[in-house]
């Protein structure tokens, strides 16, 4: 208390809020342009998965999938989902050695509807390109699509359900997981 027998108040003003407010803004905007300037992108590493074990537990439940045997040197699959039931569904994804996204999805659901979740969601931004001709024991001929991203995607029928090979990769490696692709049944 004062002297005067009233609480010590300190001067408030307008200004003096303002200032404040200017300072604390060009505190955190120094941190973050420090930050910005000394920290380094990490990139994350993805491990790889054992999709053989996936496809061998789908083939003892008399699931047919189209599958790749080996992956080329330096691509690893990231992630295999089955799901199992009156209309199974496989799914793999792969990284190439140059990083770049190759997808394996084998469903009994509508190629539109495919190319729509996995290649572009606004359909009228899929474009159909040249049919993809491959010696592959899946099939022989593939459509071909591309949206405008620059994805692409090649999808063939594998009895009655489609099976549809997409992603960021090149086209050459689009074709060379289509290559390797089989049905044989896994030996244990």
């Amino acid at each position: 208390m004062s002297e005067s027998g009233t609480p010590g108040r300190y001067n408030r003003s307008v200004d003096g809020l303002v200032a404040a407010l200017v300072i604390t803004v060009v505190a955190v905007l120094a941190w973050v342009v420090f930050r910005a300037l000394t920290s380094q992108d990490e990139e994350i590493e993805r491990d790889a998965v054992d999709y053989l074990e996936t496809v061998q537990l789908a083939q003892d439940a008399d699931v047919e999938i189209a599958y790749p045997p080996t992956l080329p040197e330096g691509w690893k699959a990231t992630n295999v989902t089955i799901v199992p039931g009156e209309r199974p569904a496989f799914g793999l994804s792969i990284l190439t050695d140059a990083g770049t996204f190759v997808g394996v999805r084998q469903e009994d659901e509508a190629l539109d509807e495919l190319l729509a979740t996995y290649v572009d969601e606004e359909p009228d931004n899929i474009s159909e390109e040249d049919a993809l001709s491959v010696d592959s024991p899946i099939a022989t001929s593939w459509e071909g699509y591309s949206d405008e991203g620059g994805d692409l995607a090649y999808a063939a029928e594998l009895g009655e359900e489609q099976l549809l090979v997409y992603g960021s990769a090149s086209r050459a490696d689009l074709t060379l997981l289509i290559e390797l692709l089989t049905t044989e049944p896994l030996t244990p």
